[in-house]
């Protein structure tokens, strides 16, 4: 059960974040030491989900197996990719709380 749910959680992850570091190779190409800014991105989208995306997944795991339920691709679906959007708007508000 937790590795469908931290299989979606690290894809999901990977969805968000190429994305950033896309936009941010073609923008930062030019400059001195930001050119290298996009490696970062896509380690974070990896290291994310490998360091607290396993924790969260086997809690969410261990829940269903303690109430005896099993879990569906769709369920591991939804999960692995809420993950990532609260971690997502978690990164938003901590940048606006910074302004």
């Amino acid at each position: 059960m937790w590795y469908g749910v931290f299989l979606w959680a690290a894809v999901s992850s990977l969805v968000f974040h190429l994305p950033a570091a896309l936009l941010s190779l073609a923008t930062l190409h030019q400059h001195k030491m930001a050119r290298f800014m996009p490696i970062g991105i896509v380690l974070m989208g990896i290291m994310g989900p490998v360091c607290g995306g396993v924790l969260t997944s086997a809690a969410i795991a261990g829940v269903y197996k303690a109430a005896g339920k099993t879990m569906i691709s769709l369920e591991a679906l939804v999960f692995g990719v809420g993950q990532s959007f609260f971690v997502l708007i978690i990164s938003f508000l901590r940048i606006l709380a910074t302004l």
